[in-house]
């Protein structure tokens, strides 16, 4: 027995050779249990917490910690064999790679879980048209950064230069970039309206000289319909380059006439056309009951009454400044009050000579 122990093969005993082999199967058993385990925490703690985000990290992970466990009983097993320098070294190699690489693994597991859990159900609550859509691709773009990350990371453990492939991918990036800086523009843009919302679907805006109501909200481009109703594609870039005024959110709707009356009105008929003002605004239920009215200004050719009122906010603009304006003219009308339009006198002197 002690002589089959003790017989070589490739400079090992089969001792050596049967410990390294111990290792490999121990650490299989070892990966398998704790594979498990987790799977046995992960439907527990499933039962037991009100989040599933728990749940998810660990379905994530333990694929990746089984792997990491079966590596390091791969390397325990070298570190029992008796091997050449060339032989350790580029096990060795071949080991810190796999390691790394399960550890990348790792991490864009998880950082796929927390997008899963939190980004996802945003983009489902979001007026984004395309928010469920463009989730995908934003969880790829991060993985591929962990993987490129990790991958360099591995060669450059494994004692590849990586200057040269680091440089490369700088150069390749940089005219991919310029050749999509637009469409990139376009992108985070669209993430802007995605995760500030400055605003939705059905809100009326004022960007970039346009005036009107988002009629829908892509990837590349918005659709806003104007006032006049047509219709306008904005490029997403627009939002990042540019203010927005977002009308709808504003509490009322400020809208401010001057009047003006001929000179002959009396004093008792100015009081008469600002409680009539008032008035108006009273009966009106789409408009505020504190109006702003004041006799301010002597004109040139008319005795000037400010009149401010506010539109509530859920009212239509137009039809409300329509009913107000109408029911001004009818009791102006019917109350005598007449209002100034230019007019000039002209006086003649006539110089008689004796």
């Amino acid at each position: 027995m002690q002589e089959i122990l003790d017989f070589k093969f490739l400079d090992n005993t089969t001792q050596n050779w049967l410990i390294a082999l111990a290792f490999v199967v121990g650490s299989i058993i070892v990966s398998r249990t704790v594979l498990k385990i987790m799977e046995l925490i992960m439907k527990r703690v499933t039962s037991k917490t009100s989040t599933d985000l728990d749940d998810i990290i660990i379905s994530k992970v333990k694929n990746p910690i089984s792997t990491i466990i079966i590596i390091l009983g791969f390397w325990f097993a070298t570190q029992s064999l008796v091997m050449s320098a060339t032989v350790t070294d580029v096990l060795h190699k071949m080991i810190t790679v796999a390691w790394t690489i399960s550890f990348t693994w790792m991490i864009a597991g998880v950082l796929s879980a927390l997008v899963q859990r939190y980004v996802v159900p945003l983009a489902q609550k979001s007026e984004f048209d395309q928010g469920v859509n463009i989730i995908p691709i934003i969880s790829k773009a991060i993985t591929a950064i962990v993987w490129i990350f990790g991958i360099v990371t591995a060669l450059n453990n494994a004692g590849y230069d990586v200057g040269t492939l680091i440089a490369g991918l700088g150069i390749g990036g940089l005219a991919l970039a310029m050749a999509a800086k637009d469409t990139a523009s376009n992108f985070f843009g669209g993430v802007t309206i995605l995760v500030s919302k400055p605003f939705k679907i059905g809100e009326r805006i004022k960007i970039g000289g346009f005036d009107g109501i988002v009629d829908s909200i892509g990837i590349r481009s918005f659709k806003l319909r104007t006032l006049s109703g047509t219709m306008v594609t904005i490029p997403n870039s627009l939002v990042i380059d540019n203010m927005i005024e977002n009308v709808s959110l504003e509490p009322s709707k400020k809208i401010t006439l001057n009047l003006g009356l001929t000179y002959d009105t009396t004093p008792e008929q100015i009081e008469l056309a600002m409680t009539i003002l008032k008035d108006i605004t009273l009966k009106n239920e789409h408009v505020e009951d504190t109006p702003a009215i004041s006799f301010d200004t002597f004109g040139d050719f008319a005795l000037g009454i400010m009149y401010a009122y506010f539109i509530k906010k859920d009212a239509d603009a137009f039809t409300t400044q329509t009913e107000i304006n109408l029911s001004i003219l009818r009791e102006f009308n019917a109350n005598g009050l007449s209002f100034a339009f230019p007019t000039q006198s002209l006086y003649i002197e006539n110089n008689a000579q004796a």
